[in-house]
């Protein structure tokens, strides 16, 4: 049985859904950059255009682009019928360093507890639902407890490095910490929940007391890393979901 024909408007309605953007104020949710009626065989996925890109378009035949950042994309410069689908503050917090159950699997963490919270407003001014920045998860109890070493070779593994690590005093207890954000509030709430490790993207110089205090294991993964990594799990995402598809990384 052939397939459907994919546009461009079937890929943002599934974004739409999967980063749960009605969570989002109304200016942060993304969608449709630019629209496209072109059936959608191969779609390129990027941070952000480049001087290449056009030439990315034309060499892969791509057909649309999700970009992470598409403010400085020339649009002039490539195809009038290659859609463009965007999503910013949800990618982040969805796919980086947050409330992010693929990165858990990857870490082998699990039984996911929410910390730390954004809320946001719709157009009337309405609050929206809550939604979670970070994750503590349980270390997975079937294999032994990753020493801080160990850690900083799975990260190196997923991320291609970090930007700095702190081992911290601690004895290892099985609970570890992935959150958006680093300030002395949510270091304070982590160690008194039991984490012993806490995973982030960028270290705040203005927590290092809290740092101090707790005596956490923190490992700062860096915003770039985070992004790609994310990157990487959309093009893994997609796959999935359209059997077909064609998904490169840019």
């Amino acid at each position: 049985m052939d397939k459907p024909p994919l546009l461009l408007s079937d890929i943002a309605f599934f974004l739409h859904e999967f980063f749960q953007t009605t969570l989002f104020p109304t200016d942060e949710r993304g969608g449709v950059y630019r629209p496209s009626n072109r059936l959608i065989h191969h779609i390129g996925l990027a941070l952000e255009p480049s001087a290449n890109t056009a030439n990315w378009v034309r060499s892969e035949r791509l057909d649309a682009l999700w970009l992470h950042r598409p403010w400085q994309l020339n649009l002039a410069s490539i195809p009038t019928d290659v859609g463009v689908v965007t999503h910013h503050l949800p990618f982040d917090e969805y796919l980086t360093v947050g409330y992010n159950i693929w990165l858990a699997k990857a870490l082998g963490i699990s039984r996911l507890e929410e910390i730390g919270y954004k809320q946001g407003t719709d157009k009337s001014g309405t609050l929206l639902p809550k939604r979670p920045i970070g994750m503590i998860g349980q270390f997975d109890g079937n294999v032994p407890e990753r020493s801080f070493q160990e850690w900083l070779d799975l990260i190196e593994k997923e991320f291609g490095g970090y930007d700095r690590a702190e081992q911290g005093q601690l004895q290892p207890q099985g609970r570890i910490a992935v959150v958006g954000a680093m300030n002395a509030g949510l270091l304070h709430e982590a160690h008194e929940r039991g984490v012993s490790l806490y995973l982030t993207g960028e270290y705040r110089k203005g927590a290092q007391a809290a740092v101090d205090e707790t005596g956490m294991a923190v490992i700062a993964i860096g915003h770039r890393r985070s992004e790609e990594w994310g990157l990487r799990a959309l093009r893994s995402v997609l796959l999935e979901q359209f059997a077909g598809l064609a998904v490169v990384l840019g």
